[in-house]
């Protein structure tokens, strides 16, 4: 890609290629002749009178068990954790049905992989709601499952619901379908899902990348036509996921990292609290629940425009006005303390004993931002921010 983008000439982002990577329909048939074995096993072991009930893994012939990768740790750099699903283990409900539900995952993927159609996670939910219980207990199966074959989810041919939003007349998208795809700059158009697109283009030269944590702050700042704001420096482009990000909000925001020069910056605006810093961080480092995939998913580029809790006493927001923290707020303020980037605007909140949400600028002083104070507050604050850090990145 060129390093400049010049108006009206398109530019082609094209996607990355697959990678070669295990056979998926063979990695879920391994998973359940290995299931069936050991269940053959069990009842070989019923029928011998001096079988035994050693508890240990690989060893007992009286307990099925099957293993998968455990996502939610972090490990060092070749080195895999894992966890395993045991039959029959001690509860109360019945210790058959998380193998019910995992196999009912693997059964879905696997009839996708082998007709070629696609589903989604909510497809597979709705199969069978009483089993399932909730969506959660899907979307942790489908990403165990991507992981401990190490292949993509796309690649067993699942596919999340997208919910993220992008507004900006700049960017078009070429689906496989054969139609294309033209965001406006007065209202939101959804993302499609990676699989989908051919290519985006780049109709015209851009000068920033706002990422809003809010849909309802979105959908306020496209009312406001923001992307094309005749007070900011060049065109833009608003994405939002709707709170924490979906899978094809993040691969958009980390193909246009991958891809526009350094001089467009890609900013975020959230909350001035734990949750929203949270999000930004999915954005910026990636996951824990998709490390594996974190490597094609976070954008190191995405700057952190605000809401920063030093900041609210400059835009004349009283202290009174603001949310005092909770515990709760506290237990995610630790848990995110790890990244050193924003761990000072954290010891902030936490002496301060205050968060702020965006909101918050819809009611503070016109004057507390300098520059044009005929704007309302948060379109000022949105402007005075947008412009320092495009210079910035102009000239570093």
């Amino acid at each position: 890609m060129d390093s400049q983008i010049l108006p009206n000439e398109d530019m082609e982002i094209e996607e990355d290629d697959e990678l070669e990577s295990p056979d998926a329909t063979q990695a879920m048939e391994n998973m359940a002749i290995s299931f069936l074995q050991q269940l053959d096993q069990v009842f070989c072991s019923d029928d011998d009178p001096g079988s035994s009930e050693d508890d240990s893994p690989g060893t007992k012939s009286s307990i099925v068990r099957l293993q998968l990768t455990d996502r939610t740790k972090r490990t060092r750099h070749g080195t895999t954790d894992t966890k395993y699903i045991s039959y029959p283990r001690k509860c109360t409900t019945g210790s058959a049905r998380p193998f019910a539900q995992l196999f009912h995952v693997l059964d879905s993927m696997h009839e996708s992989v082998i007709s070629g159609v696609p589903v989604t996670k909510r497809d597979i939910y709705y199969k069978d709601v009483p089993l399932l219980k909730t969506q959660r207990t899907v979307d942790n199966l489908v990403d165990d499952l991507a992981a401990t074959f190490d292949l993509e989810r796309s690649q067993l041919n699942v596919r999340a619901t997208s919910k993220g939003l992008i507004c900006g007349s700049s960017l078009t998208f070429r689906l496989n379908s054969g139609t294309t795809l033209c965001p406006s700059d007065t209202d939101g158009s959804l993302i499609p899902v990676g699989e989908d697109i051919q290519t985006f283009s780049l109709t015209e030269e851009i000068s920033w990348v706002l990422i809003v944590e809010k849909d309802a702050i979105f959908q306020h700042l496209c009312r406001l036509q923001l992307t094309k704001h005749p007070s900011l420096q060049g065109r833009g482009l608003l994405i939002t996921g709707k709170g924490y990000p979906d899978m094809a909000t993040r691969h958009l925001v980390k193909t246009l990292s991958d891809n526009l020069p350094t001089s467009v910056p890609i900013m975020a605006l959230v909350d001035g609290d734990a949750f929203g810093i949270d999000i930004l961080s999915v954005y910026k480092y990636g996951s824990r629940a998709l490390q594996h995939e974190n490597y094609k998913l976070a954008a190191g580029r995405v700057k952190w425009l605000g809401l920063w809790s030093s900041e609210l006493a400059t835009l004349g927001i009283d202290r009174d006005t603001l949310i005092p923290i909770s515990k709760h707020d506290e237990k995610k303020v630790c848990l995110t303390f790890h990244y050193s980037a924003i761990r000072k605007e954290l010891m902030h909140m936490l002496h301060n004993r205050r968060k702020a949400e965006i909101e918050i600028l819809y009611t503070s002083r016109p004057d507390a931002s300098p520059g044009n104070n005929s704007h309302p507050p948060l379109l000022q604050y949105l402007i005075t921010k947008i412009t320092s850090f495009v210079s910035s990145a102009k000239h570093p």
